[in-house]
């Protein structure tokens, strides 16, 4: 078998408006809320930098420009930044802007997360990539993305890879859950998926192994989704696409290991914001000492 060739893109959607943080959302996008010092949209661009991807294509919408403007060069702010001593902070920044290049591309309509992949077809340009929503955190020994790239790199069978990751039992009406052959059993780290049910409810969840918004996708995925029926919302989903493919191929699921925060809820965001700043080498001891009292 020839070897794959390493996958170099990630596609992040962004263009959601992100209603449910209203009215903090009204002006800025909801990838650009802070956890603690950074916007969740740069964790998952650090995730994908640690990964090995070399360029991330950011599907936008209107009143996304923040995004854009937050990994571009900005003078004033870096010469503001200097004046201030803030030396380390700004080339920790312009280390992970060289290491990485951005391409943009515009969602006109709202139309769901298989539309907004189906705008980066070109720019995908007939290569294998990554699919990660961009705010969905996971905390993690070793990046998501990494376990799955070091997983199907090593699977030759695999074209095709979702990943999924194990999440309290209340929480499936909330995701999007796989059924496996081998969903229990903790020494398969890749497994053939047989459905994945979106949003099911507790009692007909196959599992409690939910996709935490990461895939590995091949260009097949776009002929997939232009023949996929709109789903949930009347809107066209990755999963249901992702599942017409394996009608005709055998799919598979990867098993990550790490914590995950859907930072699109209020909740879990705010989980994040605390799990992260205990975590903090800067204050962490100080803000967990302020927790107990």
């Amino acid at each position: 078998m020839t070897k794959k060739k390493k996958i170099k893109k990630a596609v992040l959607p962004v263009a959601g408006l992100g209603t449910r943080f209203f009215p903090a959302t009204r002006a800025q996008p909801k990838e650009m809320l802070p956890v603690v010092d950074k916007p969740v949209v740069q964790y998952i661009v650090e995730e994908c930098i640690q990964s090995g991807i070399e360029e991330i294509i950011f599907v936008t919408g209107r009143n996304k420009r923040a995004i854009e403007d937050h990994f571009d060069y900005l003078p004033e702010f870096e010469e503001a930044l200097l004046k201030n001593g803030m030396f380390e902070s700004l080339k920790e920044f312009d280390d992970l802007r060289k290491m990485i290049s951005f391409t943009y591309v515009r969602q006109d309509k709202q139309l769901g997360n298989g539309h907004a992949l189906l705008c980066a077809e070109k720019a995908v340009n007939g290569q294998a990539f990554v699919f990660c929503n961009a705010d969905d955190l996971i905390y993690a020994k070793e990046p998501a993305i990494r376990q799955m790239l070091r997983a199907y790199y090593k699977n030759e069978i695999v074209e095709e890879m979702i990943g999924v990751i194990e999440v309290a039992k209340q929480q499936v009406v909330k995701c999007g859950v796989i059924k496996a052959s081998y969903p229990d059993k903790k020494d398969r780290e890749v497994f053939e998926v047989e459905a994945i049910v979106e949003k099911p409810k507790i009692e007909k969840a196959p599992s409690n192994l939910a996709n935490p918004g990461r895939y590995i996708l091949t260009p097949s995925i776009f002929e997939a989704l232009r023949e996929t029926e709109p789903g949930i919302g009347g809107e066209i989903w990755i999963s249901d696409a992702f599942s017409n493919l394996g009608k005709n191929k055998p799919i598979y699921a990867c098993r990550i290991e790490g914590k995950r925060y859907d930072c699109g809820n209020k909740l879990e965001y705010l989980k994040a914001v605390v799990d992260f700043a205990k975590m903090n080498g800067e204050f962490g001891r100080d803000f967990r000492r302020w927790l107990e009292k």
